[in-house]
């Protein structure tokens, strides 16, 4: 596993090329990192992911299909409501 620090400098420097603040708020700054943060997690997920289709030997228009099956086959629970309605909390250090 990564350490924090060279996952930080891998996204500053290699994939988002974070140089400067975007604004004077701190808010802002915050929530635009953490946009970058999401980004990322989906970028590796993709990228694993991406590996494990190659293996099973999947074209682009098979892929895309199965995860259109997948979503629209998705039913919402109640148990899917109620863990969307409990607080999170996210921290900066």
């Amino acid at each position: 596993m990564e350490d924090r620090e060279s996952r930080f400098n891998q996204q500053k420097n290699t994939r988002y090329f974070i140089e400067h603040p975007n604004s004077h708020q701190y808010q802002a700054m915050k929530n635009h990192y953490l946009l970058i943060q999401i980004a990322d997690m989906l970028m590796q997920l993709y990228e694993k992911g991406s590996s494990v289709w190659k293996q099973l030997k999947k074209t682009a228009k098979e892929k895309s299909s199965n995860l259109l099956e997948a979503i629209r086959g998705r039913t919402v629970t109640d148990e899917d409501v109620a863990e969307l309605a409990k607080p999170i909390q996210i921290r900066f250090t």
